[in-house]
């Protein structure tokens, strides 16, 4: 298994780079669209689709997407429903199991896919237009955030942070990613020279967007825990599907997004 995901992530760590920093806008937009599109097949999986509805759904999204690039107002519009989303998340995160009947039908679950995967991808497009440097941040959000959770859990984790979805989370593993991101706030700040309320700004949007990237990682939980999966699929060896990469993403990306280009212009 270690082997797997060794060899796995050595594939798709050149692939990520070269998607981030070797691509224009419009083939970013692509490029972006296909791993959306795959994560698409994944969530009907986990929402009891069928063959044919397997195919459509996904078929939907890239029409969506298609429709969508080149409008900016859409794209911004896409970044409130996905905000608007992760709220109603967090209510279904925190009430399960008593509220798994609002969701738990095939075509809800569908539904929810839409406000997962369509955000996520505007809030990709429209922060890489800004350039290369705040996707790249929030894309290391998530990683660190993952890996220093990981340690602390490992080392101090003794409170269950929701264990009707996801037993192996912990509060001081919420605590050691928070730990750690403030850290990459700071490193983000000397190399942009920031003053210190652009600092301040950072370290508390980072830290935001940190506990968001929870959410979309528990959500993903709640949907495979009632479709009895442990991953969404098997497309990458080691590592489970595209979606249990991209999980936490889903959330941070359109919500550091919306945050960076509404409230924190002084970043840019």
């Amino acid at each position: 298994m270690l082997k797997q995901r060794i060899i796995t992530a050595l594939i798709l760590a050149p692939l990520a780079l070269w998607g981030l920093f070797g691509l224009d806008s419009t083939a970013f937009a692509v490029f972006t669209g296909l791993v959306i599109a795959i994560a698409a097949w994944e969530w009907a999986r986990l929402s009891g689709l069928q063959l044919t509805g397997q195919v459509v759904f996904p078929a939907i999204i890239l029409l969506a997407l298609f429709g969508a690039y080149g409008q900016p107002h859409l794209l911004h519009q896409a970044l409130w429903l996905g905000a608007v989303w992760w709220l109603l998340a967090l209510f279904f995160v925190i009430t399960y199991p008593r509220t798994a009947h609002l969701w738990r039908c095939t075509s809800r679950r569908v539904f929810m896919g839409v406000f997962v995967l369509i955000p996520a991808w505007a809030g990709f497009v429209l922060l890489r237009e800004t350039g290369w440097f705040w996707l790249l941040y929030v894309l290391l959000i998530a990683w660190v955030a993952d890996v220093f959770a990981y340690f602390a859990g490992r080392a101090f984790g003794k409170h269950k942070l929701a264990p009707a979805v996801s037993p192996g989370k912990s509060w001081e593993g919420v605590l050691g990613g928070m730990f750690g991101t403030a850290l990459l706030s700071m490193a983000a700040s000397l190399w942009l020279s920031f003053s210190l309320m652009q600092f301040v700004t950072l370290l508390i949007l980072t830290l935001i967007i940190t506990a968001v990237s929870v959410l979309g990682d528990l959500t993903e939980s709640l949907v495979k825990r009632e479709a009895g999966m442990k991953d969404s699929s098997q497309l990458l060896p080691g590592h489970g599907g595209v979606m249990d990469r991209i999980d936490s993403l889903t959330s941070a990306i359109p919500l550091f997004a919306l945050l960076l280009l509404n409230f924190t212009g002084a970043l840019l």
